[in-house]
Formats: C-alpha cells, sequence, structure tokens
C-alpha cells in the first residue's frame, strides 16, 4: 500500500484548549454543518448486541433509523426499541442501499471487521464512532486514520474512561511539571486472558477459555447467527462456542490481538495523552513462547520514544497478567491492581481510573495544584454528538485515536515477530525485521477487501 505522511498534528494541549482549532480539524459535512442542537442526528447502528447495545443506549437520544447485526437475536431485541429502523446482517448492504437515511455510524462489531465497517461510512462523509480498538491491525489503523483527515467529520473511538475528571487532572499535573520530566512510565493491568501454560492457571485468572488449541469438533451454527458474516475478512473456520458469544473471540489472533490491544485502549490512552506521544522510536517485548493461535495471557512490552518539544525522551513500559513494574513488586508504590506510574525528575505520580496520588507522599503535602485548564466532558458519547452538530473537536478523534491504536498493536508484533524492532513510522515497517510484515497487515478472506 501506498504510503504518505501527513502534516504534523495539532499539539493535544493546544487541540483540547482550543475549539475554534479543533473545528477547523473536525468540520462537520454539509449535511450537519449548521443544525439546530436540538434537531436529531440520524444514526445507523452497525453491532447491536453486548458492547453494541451499550452503545445504541448511549446514542438514543437520536433517531437510530438503521439496525445491522450479524445475530437475529440481537438485531430483533434493538428493533424492539428502535421500531421504524431498518434491519440488515451485512452492514455493506446498509451502505449500499440506505446511505442516503443517516449521518452517522456507531461501529460497535468486533475488533476484525471494525476497519471494514469503518471506512465507508468515512468515504461517504459520515461522522463515525468506534469501539476500541479502532482497527485489528497497523495496515488498517493507518487507512482508517488517513481517510478520517480527508473526511473532516467527527470521529471518536470507545476509550469511555477518557472523559472522566481523574484522567484530566492527571494530565494536567504531568503537563505543567509537576513532577519534573517525565522519562519513565510502566502501565500494568491484571486481567490474564489468553494463553495459560495450564487449564489451572486460567480458572484462577478466571478465564473462560480454557482451550488454546484450534478446537477440531463442528457443533451446528446457532439459529440466527450469521456465521459466515460473522468472520467477514478474517479466514475461515468452522464455527465453535469458544469464540462466540461474548468477548472470547478477543483472544483468538485471526479476530483479536489478546489484552495488550483491548485494554491498551484504555490504559496507554492515559500517558499518550498526557506526554504527547505518537509512534515510537524502538519496540521490544517479552513473554511466553508465541502460541500460533492465541495471544498471550502474560507479556510485557517496552516503547522507547524520542523527545517531543520541551518533553525529555521516555521509555513506556507495558506489563499485564503476573508481569508488574518492579517497583510496584518491590512495594516501593501502591499495590494496586491495575495503575499507570509517571516518573519524573522531581517526582512520581500513579493513577487509576479514578483516582490518582503525587508521591512521595511527604514531600507533595502542601503541592498547589494547577488550576484547571481541560474542560469537564459532556460525556464520550455525547461530545461526539455534540461535535457532528457543530463541529467542535473530540478528544478521541480518530487521528490521535489512529496513533495510540498503532502503538498497541506494535507491541504484539514485537512480541510475534520476536525481536527488538526499530519503527520506520513513515513507511510503516520495522527496518531491522522484514519477517514482523505478517503481524503489521494481513491478507483477507476472498470476498473482502479495504478500500
Amino acid at each position: 500500500m501506498a504510503t504518505r505522511t501527513p502534516p504534523p498534528p495539532v499539539s493535544r494541549r493546544h487541540f483540547l484548549q482550543s475549539t475554534a482549532a479543533g473545528a477547523a480539524v473536525l468540520a462537520a459535512p454539509a449535511i450537519v454543518r449548521g443544525r439546530n442542537l436540538n434537531e436529531k442526528l440520524n444514526l445507523a447502528i452497525i453491532g447491536a448486541g453486548g458492547r453494541g447495545g451499550s452503545n445504541t443506549r448511549s446514542v438514543s437520544s437520536e433517531n437510530i433509523v438503521a439496525l445491522c447485526d450479524v445475530n437475529e437475536a440481537n438485531l430483533h431485541r434493538a428493533a424492539q426499541t428502535h421500531r421504524n429502523a431498518q434491519k440488515f446482517f451485512d452492514f455493506r448492504e446498509l451502505y449500499d442501499s440506505a446511505s442516503n437515511r443517516f449521518d452517522a455510524v456507531v461501529v460497535s462489531t468486533c475488533e476484525h471487521t471494525h476497519a471494514f465497517a469503518t471506512l465507508p461510512a468515512l468515504q461517504l462523509g459520515k461522522h463515525v464512532y468506534c469501539e476500541k480498538p479502532l482497527t485489528y491491525n497497523i495496515e488498517e489503523a493507518r487507512k482508517i486514520r488517513l481517510a478520517a483527515a480527508d473526511a473532516k467529520v467527527a470521529t471518536q473511538m470507545g476509550t469511555q474512561i477518557h472523559a472522566g475528571d481523574n484522567y484530566r487532572r492527571v494530565v494536567e499535573l504531568v503537563q505543567s511539571g509537576a513532577i519534573g520530566g517525565v522519562r519513565e512510565v510502566h502501565v500494568w493491568v491484571s486481567r490474564a486472558w489468553g494463553w495459560q501454560p495450564n487449564e489451572a492457571a486460567a480458572k484462577a485468572a478466571r478465564d473462560i477459555v480454557y482451550s488454546h488449541e484450534r478446537p477440531q469438533d463442528t457443533p451446528p451454527v446457532p439459529k440466527g447467527l450469521k456465521w459466515d458474516l460473522w468472520l467477514g475478512p478474517a479466514p475461515a473456520r468452522p464455527f465453535n462456542n469458544i469464540y462466540v458469544p461474548g468477548p472470547k473471540w478477543y483472544r483468538w489472533w485471526d479476530f483479536g490481538n489478546g489484552t495488550m490491544s483491548d485494554l491498551g485502549s484504555h490504559w496507554i490512552d492515559l500517558p499518550f495523552w498526557a506526554l504527547d506521544l505518537k509512534h515510537p522510536r524502538t519496540v521490544e517485548a517479552s513473554g511466553p513462547p508465541v502460541h500460533p493461535e492465541i495471544a498471550p495471557a502474560t507479556m510485557s512490552a517496552k516503547y522507547e520514544y524520542d523527545a517531543r518539544g520541551d518533553q525529555p525522551a521516555v521509555t513506556l513500559t507495558w506489563h499485564q497478567g503476573q508481569s508488574k513494574p518492579q517497583a510496584w513488586t518491590d512495594k516501593k508504590i501502591p499495590s494496586w491492581g491495575s495503575g499507570v506510574l509517571f516518573v519524573g525528575d522531581d517526582g512520581m505520580l500513579i493513577s487509576d481510573y479514578g483516582k490518582h496520588q503525587l508521591l512521595p507522599g511527604d514531600k507533595f503535602k502542601d503541592f498547589k495544584r494547577p488550576t484547571p485548564t481541560i474542560p469537564k466532558s459532556r460525556g464520550h458519547h455525547a461530545e461526539w454528538i455534540h461535535a457532528c452538530k457543530t463541529g467542535d473537536p473530540t478528544t478521541c478523534n480518530f487521528e490521535y485515536a489512529g496513533w495510540l491504536t498503532e502503538a498497541n498493536h506494535l507491541g504484539n508484533v514485537a512480541y510475534r515477530a520476536g525481536k527488538k524492532l526499530y519503527w520506520n513510522a513513515a513507511e510503516m515497517k520495522a527496518d531491522n525485521a522484514p519477517d514482523a510484515e505478517p503481524f503489521i497487515r494481513r491478507d483477507y478472506r476472498k470476498g473482502w477487501k479495504l478500500g
């Protein structure tokens, strides 16, 4: 695929504090620009069950005019609330026959079809809300980010915690220099879903997938599930309930990328935002031997980022499952189950979703916090709805989310390639590891093409 280097993105700090600048970047298309704020958007929902059901409820203040799901039960359940919505099983048919009926799309499919459900909307000039992770791999994230820049529509990736006040206060502390220059960050999550050494370990981790081999039995496809459409662009394989229903699919490499890309969207989001990160210079990962079918339960990935403006070079390390930062293991910081630790020249800051602390506590006992500068969010979905109608910026637009998604996927690429990657972001390749290519992009099943 031919690649191009986009113009430098607007600074995150500047972007958040300047509605006028943001509106220029995310100008609404003619079909919505100037719309009365009380006038409702016409929305298409792609993926109406599970997470999609929650997203649908969060945008139900608007007109739901189209519903699409590969599971007939999910589709009919959603239609009970939105009785006038047109129903589809295949989102390609939705775009072909109903695109003139809606202004915006909410995508809540499984990870391996996110890009396929999102790109047509951008090409049609529709606003898009897409669940995290934005795409299945790096090449897809690049395509979606560039398409969104061309479309100039309101976009938002579903990293809902980004809208919380806690993250905003942490970003302000880091960017105001409260702990000095940040040269080291650790992110850890305790979820241990994926390849375990044995069934007992999987049960101890409360994982719902105990088998790590591709099942050989082929039970009948449940009534109402369009299995071929669920597979979409992924390689064909027989149905088994080890993949669906529920989030079991996300551990299998053909359909998802495990905890790294899933929870990384939420947890790495915080340092990505606070430190104005984009693409790393190098990435290396460690964990158990790579399983050909399923992502690991425990792993770590270390990213090296160059200096950015007045911020020094920084190393960010991701830990999942049993992997933890040394400071956590040595009990030098609170033993939170999941968290982010910023290590600065003048102190440390630890945060989770809902709270944060400056460390050491005695040093910051009389610390005066900076005046809040990042406005309170209307709510993650409401922010996107407002942007669709006004052209105001969103905080997890596809420019930002595209780079975040690429970085998260790179951790898995390094793990699967088994070597430290020297990342060439402009060319979208690891200069020292041509064998990483199959994990950066992939061929799609016959009948599926992206763009």
